[in-house]
Formats: C-alpha cells, sequence, structure tokens
C-alpha cells in the first residue's frame, strides 16, 4: 500500500473511531434523558414494584432461597461470606427470573417510552 493509501486508511479510521464516540455520547445522553424521565414521574419505583409483585406470584424469591441454602451446605456456614454469597447467587437471580416477567417489564418500558419520550 502506498503512504497516501495508509494515509487515507488511518483518516477513514480516525472518523470511523470518531463517528463511534460521538454515537456512544448520544445513547448515552438519551439513555440519561429516559432514566430522568422515569425517576421524575414515579414510572421507575412502579416498574420495581411491578417487578416484585411478578417475582413474588413466580416463586422467584423461594427458589433463590433454596439456591443460597445449597450454596451454605455445600461450603459450610463458616465458609461462607454475604460477598461471596451475593457474588454467587447473582447470576442465578438473574437466571431464575421468568422469560414472560422480563418480556412484561420490557413491554411497559417501551409502551412507556414511545408515550412520553
Amino acid at each position: 500500500m502506498s503512504r497516501r493509501g495508509s494515509i487515507l486508511t488511518s483518516h477513514a479510521f480516525k472518523m470511523s473511531s470518531d463517528y463511534q464516540n460521538e454515537k456512544k455520547k448520544r445513547e448515552l445522553q438519551k439513555k440519561n434523558q429516559i432514566n430522568q424521565k422515569f425517576e421524575e414521574t414515579g414510572e421507575k419505583e412502579r416498574l420495581k414494584e411491578l417487578l416484585r409483585m411478578r417475582l413474588r406470584e413466580s416463586g422467584w424469591r423461594d427458589k433463590l432461597r433454596e439456591h443460597g441454602k445449597v450454596i451454605i451446605d455445600k461450603r459450610g456456614l463458616n465458609n461462607v461470606t454475604v460477598d461471596s454469597l451475593v457474588e454467587e447467587m447473582t447470576p442465578k437471580a438473574r437466571e431464575l427470573v421468568p422469560d414472560y416477567v422480563k418480556k412484561e417489564l420490557l413491554q411497559h418500558i417501551r409502551e412507556y417510552i414511545e408515550k412520553n419520550m
């Protein structure tokens, strides 16, 4: 490749990189606007309450509690800290959220954004 081709490629990469950085910046600004609107209107709390209710209905808490007991039984009570328990249980907690709950929350979020943004 000639020196000119190399310079043009470098320039194109820089422009592409600048574009990507601007795009990320705009996405972050939009995300912050949405979060602020959710906070201001109380929608965030309503969604959290809906999530709590659906998790309770699905038995999620009981399943997670059982998973915690298994971890403690396996390692021994004296070998488990709160931090290690949280670290090990968090992925399982996310996995145990039923798909229908995730879909319902996502639908509520989409509808809210469509109506209010």
